[in-house]
């Protein structure tokens, strides 16, 4: 089965968003979402095919709400996700799957603060009481990194510290923006 992960732009809730217009609520009305990242929507398709088709009618929302659209497709590879638009070149036939791994954008997994939920305290120091919400418990993509693949190899994440990353392959185009 193919996945696809939706990341929401900085200042929108992508899945409120998304579900409060009928044509992208209609769009997703059969897939099973779930949220791996903060303001990220994953689904899974039966194809590479109907993961592209999804992306294409969902494209309106995805330019004014989204930051980007992965495709991970396992025929191509079982861990890296594959950027809409080499997804899309993938499915055309315009680039072959074994040769779509040099480019990269590599996102930092940034975990949730492991602190819990803490009292709030009263302008003049004391007590109130009042429980603040924890922050979202969800883990966060961040800052990517371009690289590209050297004999087999991805150069380590060196923009955070993070002790888990994302790679998605990205077509040569995408890369030299």
């Amino acid at each position: 089965m193919t996945r696809v992960c939706l990341l929401g732009s900085e200042d929108v809730s992508l899945r409120q968003t998304l579900l409060g217009h009928e044509t992208a609520r209609e769009a997703l009305a059969t897939y099973d979402l779930a949220e791996p990242y903060h303001d990220a929507i994953e689904l899974e398709t039966v194809s590479l095919g109907a993961a592209v088709a999804l992306l294409n009618d969902l494209n309106w929302y995805l330019v004014r709400y989204a930051d980007a659209a992965l495709v991970r497709e396992p025929s191509v590879s079982e861990r890296e996700w594959l950027s809409r638009e080499l997804a899309t070149a993938i499915r055309d036939g315009d680039v072959d799957p074994d040769a779509s791994g040099r480019y990269l954008k590599v996102y930092g997994v940034e975990e949730p603060s492991s602190t819990t939920a803490r009292t709030a305290a009263e302008p003049d120091g004391s007590d109130s009481g009042d429980e603040q919400q924890p922050d979202d418990p969800s883990p966060r993509l961040v800052e990517p990194m371009y690289v590209t693949r050297t004999d087999g190899s991805i150069p380590r994440y060196d923009l955070r510290d993070v002790e888990e990353t994302v790679v998605v392959r990205v077509s040569e185009r995408e890369f030299s923006r």
